[in-house]
């Protein structure tokens, strides 16, 4: 096993622990819950969502790929994480929503599956992998001509590592110690420079708020911490 193979094995052991908090809005993941419904309204602004067949990528227990089954995509979700995804296929049984949770890799997709995905999302990610271009070509290789990708990530910036390193995870405890690593932060840019060498185009970005007083989310036009970027793959 090599350094990256390791380290991403630490992330997803990481994340597998809290597993059984995914759906509790006062716990550890409380601000995805509040973040999830301004994320589902970006995709939805963006794509027709009835009958699309959606993936979504590092779905964690499922809080987005159930919002998006509820605006009506066919939606398949994977995690490399067994415990979150057992919890995902719990919490969706008890919603009764037909999702198709996956313990794979979008790679392993991409391999079985290429272009097959109208929409494909992916938040709260890339910032958590060794080699964030690869996994964007990998996406590209995922949806269909004319599909859209959705990312959610955080800016590799001083404010970035003051508001969700220092004080989400250090005083305010919103978040784990540890969540999050600085250098693997992602720059606008770089989103937008790897799409292109795989063939896609930047269609849209936000920036998404969090005020911990209380607890509302929100897309703005700052992108110095979080934000949302739109890459479609040309029809």
């Amino acid at each position: 096993m090599n350094a990256d193979q390791q380290q991403d094995q630490a992330e997803i052991g990481k994340f597998d622990k809290l597993a059984y908090q995914f759906w509790d809005p006062n716990g550890d993941f409380k601000p995805l819950h509040a973040l999830n419904p301004v994320r589902t309204a970006f995709v939805a602004g963006r794509v027709a969502l009835p009958g699309a067949r959606l993936l979504d990528v590092g779905c964690g227990g499922g809080l987005l790929a159930e919002a998006l089954a509820k605006a009506g995509a066919a939606v398949t979700a994977v995690d490399l994480a067994p415990g979150m995804i057992e919890v995902a296929r719990l919490h969706a049984l008890e919603s009764q929503l037909a999702i198709d949770y996956r313990c794979a890799d979008a790679a392993q997709l991409a391999v079985s599956e290429p272009g097959s995905f109208d929409v494909l999302t992916c938040m709260e990610m890339l910032e958590h992998v060794p080699q964030p271009g690869a996994v964007i070509a990998t996406f590209a290789a995922l949806v269909k001509p004319g599909g859209s990708i959705f990312i959610s990530t955080i800016n590799r910036s001083s404010r970035a590592f003051a508001g969700a390193i220092v004080a989400a995870e250090y005083v305010l405890g919103l978040l784990p110690r540890g969540t999050h690593t600085f250098e693997r932060f992602i720059k606008p840019s770089e989103i937008a420079a790897w799409g292109r060498h795989c063939g896609l185009i930047l269609k849209d970005m936000a920036g998404l708020g969090y005020d911990p007083v209380t607890g509302l989310a929100s897309l703005n036009r700052d992108t110095s911490v979080n934000y949302l970027a739109q890459l479609a793959r040309p029809a």
